[in-house]
């Protein structure tokens, strides 16, 4: 099947993301990496190009030339879609301009810095007809779905409890340290938007949990800390959740949590049982029943929902990691671009990116308001 070509805007030398995504697209095997923008600096740019064997008449130094450049080519020859792995501010600049002149969109998380910005964007794939996608990069894993879809057929019965964790500890020496705290820009409001903490790892949980059970949070009580007072962003935070009044949940999410590495969790309760995945041992899914020894649920079996099977493809006892389930959200993508049918949950979409939004907006406020509820 013939691959799209592809581009990068970030990712370049000696970034961490921008290497996941490369590995993702090798896994997914429908995109070639033919140009981009890879770095601020066009010297830096053009350094990495060579390294990946990239012509350089397909480097640029700024998104406009990369549109201008592109779009002189002929429609069989150009990119087609882009991927942004560039600092939270410049998402919204970005992706609009991709998506006004035809290109389809791959981006990280948060989609944007405001809901507003989010929404416009949601316009412009909606009216252009494009495909975006975004890297929510946990709902690609196979047990994550297998958990989706079993809680969607009922095996739990009737939804009456979420909690999900999401703590990192590695600004902890930061903060304590002697470093400029700004010098990292998670934590300078003008590029990573609001919020450290629930902008960057907070709204995982939060997708994780909408994701996981299907359903929409309606509203959020946030208490944030900052640790602080010179610190401008929250480092730190928990916050109720509300869906219905039969339903709550609650978010713990921590960049402070002394050596913790990427503890993501979520939990399940239902009426008849319940599920339990963590993100640092993705492949067993706890299944829990009333009076009875839980269930240890793994990859790589025919007794599993036909999304999970096919988003493990190797054997049983064959572990696979981060790198494959960015892998599936980036098969999803191509699916959609092709115009194959695709699957509810195969991956993260704008639709995702404006919740996550006013998730974020709304934790705040909730916040700053005196810690009361806020709807989103």
């Amino acid at each position: 099947m013939k691959r799209f070509q592809w581009g990068m805007i970030g990712g370049g030398k000696g970034a961490f993301i921008g290497g996941a995504h490369r590995v993702a697209a090798k896994i997914a095997n429908s995109f070639e990496l033919v140009g981009g923008v890879f770095d601020i600096d066009f010297e830096r740019a053009k350094e990495f190009a060579a390294q990946e064997n990239i012509d350089l008449k397909r480097v640029y130094p700024d998104i406009d030339s990369f549109i201008r450049g592109e779009l002189s080519l002929p429609a069989t020859d150009r990119i087609t879609v882009v991927t942004i792995v560039t600092p939270n501010y410049l998402h919204y600049d970005h992706a609009k301009k991709l998506l006004r002149n035809g290109f389809h969109v791959i981006c990280e998380k948060p989609v944007t810095l405001t809901s507003a910005e989010a929404l416009e964007l949601k316009e412009l794939v909606e009216k252009n007809k494009l495909v975006f996608a975004l890297t929510h990069t946990y709902t690609g894993y196979p047990m994550v779905r297998e958990m989706k879809r079993r809680i969607e057929a009922g095996d739990i019965g009737s939804l009456q409890r979420v909690d999900a964790q999401y703590l990192q500890g590695w600004i902890n020496p930061i903060i304590h340290g002697g470093e400029a705290k700004l010098a990292v820009w998670r934590l300078d409001p003008k590029v990573a938007g609001i919020s450290s903490c629930m902008g960057d790892i907070g709204v995982h949980a939060f997708n994780m949990i909408e994701y996981a059970t299907g359903l929409k949070v309606k509203k959020v009580l946030a208490v944030l800390n900052a640790l602080k007072p010179e610190n401008p962003l929250d480092l730190d935070g928990n916050v109720l959740l509300g869906f219905d009044e039969n339903l709550t949940g609650v978010i713990r999410s921590s960049q402070i949590a002394t050596g913790e590495e990427n503890n993501l969790q979520i939990s399940v309760y239902g009426t008849t049982g319940g599920f339990h995945w963590e993100q640092e041992n993705p492949n067993v899914l706890k299944m829990f029943h009333e009076g009875a020894p839980y269930e240890i649920i793994t990859p790589g079996y025919g007794y599993l929902t036909p999304f999970a099977q096919e988003s493990h493809v190797l054997p049983p006892g064959h572990p696979e990691g981060i790198y494959e389930a960015f892998g599936n959200l980036y098969k999803g993508a191509a699916k959609a671009i092709r115009g194959e049918e695709t699957v509810p949950g195969q991956f993260p979409g704008i639709d995702d990116g404006v919740r996550g939004m006013l998730f974020i907006e709304s934790a705040v406020k909730s916040n700053t308001e005196g810690n009361v509820w806020v709807s989103l």
